[in-house]
């Protein structure tokens, strides 16, 4: 995937001589942020062999409860009520999927519809604008000439790596993913792992609303429609398994690039933009259909070393 993302660069910048300006520069920085903050939780989720069809609404609807606040709260106290807001909502996803033994996909898809629906409920379906300009320096301030909310995306990646590959709570994620049961047998906390990703996810998710209400001042209830599928492209890109038990955090970051690198290609390219969902889905499946072939091919290699 690194070196994909090598030789796309490469690529783009020979085709287009707007790819390598400062301009395009950061702004691929800027683009890259509410994808890949909401791709760290995507990523524990998809760890545990699960899934989160739900972030994209969660974005949207902890947005709107981010601007509600900030008109009768202080910003800092604001972010923290979105955050929580979105990590209860993980939370009874998680639980559900735990306790209730209900498959992730038709939970998360029922809190997707229930996050729009509320996003428009507690928004009267108007968009919220009028935000404090200091909301907007999260977007707009540098530091040394790089983007402060790119700099809070790289800091998240290193936390998260960090936490999944030194802490005994990251072994448990990728031993819950590899095979649940034995985890279990082995003493492992798997049900409290296993809703913990879901709120990771969630809180997540609030806090990229609060970087996508920082860019544009506004907050809309359809605002991050499509996330989900963003976010699992470049968990899946970056060589996750969707069965859950391999993957890194390093590779998302990896893959939300890629992602990026794509969209802003298309854009220079003057590619219709309806056709980048088009590209987006394909890239998905010969994501998968890749790491299924290579998982095969590490099969019979073992197996062969076995039977040596």
């Amino acid at each position: 995937m690194l070196a994909l993302l090598a030789l796309l660069s490469v690529a783009l910048s020979l085709i287009s001589p707007y790819f390598f300006t400062i301009n395009n520069i950061l702004n691929l920085m800027d683009q890259s942020v509410i994808t890949g903050i909401v791709a760290i939780g995507q990523t524990f989720v998809i760890l545990i062999a699960g899934i989160d069809l739900s972030v994209g609404s969660l974005t949207g609807a902890t947005g709107i409860i981010f601007g509600l606040c900030l008109s009768e709260l202080p910003l800092p106290l604001a972010i923290v009520v979105a955050i929580v807001a979105g990590g209860f909502a993980g939370f009874v996803n998680g639980f559900i999927i735990t306790k209730g033994r209900v498959a992730a996909f038709i939970v998360t898809l029922g809190m997707m519809s229930i996050g729009r629906s509320m996003a428009y409920v507690l928004s009267g379906a108007n968009s919220i604008s009028q935000l404090p300009e200091q909301l907007g320096e999260l977007a707009s301030s540098t530091v040394l000439g790089v983007p402060t909310n790119f700099i809070v995306l790289v800091a998240l990646y290193a936390v998260a790596w960090y936490y999944l590959t030194f802490t005994k709570g990251g072994r448990t994620i990728y031993a819950i993913g590899s095979n649940a049961e034995a985890a279990r047998t082995a003493g492992l906390r798997v049900d409290f792992y296993s809703i913990a990703v879901y709120v990771i996810s969630g809180a997540l998710s609030a806090v990229a609303a609060v970087f996508l209400a920082a860019r544009i001042l506004s907050i809309d209830p359809i605002a991050a429609t499509g996330l989900e599928l963003d976010t699992i492209a470049a968990v899946v890109i970056g060589g996750a398994s969707l069965f859950g038990g391999r993957g890194s955090i390093i590779g998302t970051f990896i893959g939300v690039l890629i992602m990026v690198l794509i969209r802003n290609g298309l854009n220079l390219l003057n590619v219709n933009p309806y056709w980048q969902g088009t590209a987006i889905g394909s890239i998905i499946v010969a994501a998968v259909l890749l790491e299924r072939f290579l998982s095969a091919r590490e099969g019979v290699r073992v197996s062969s070393q076995e039977d040596g």
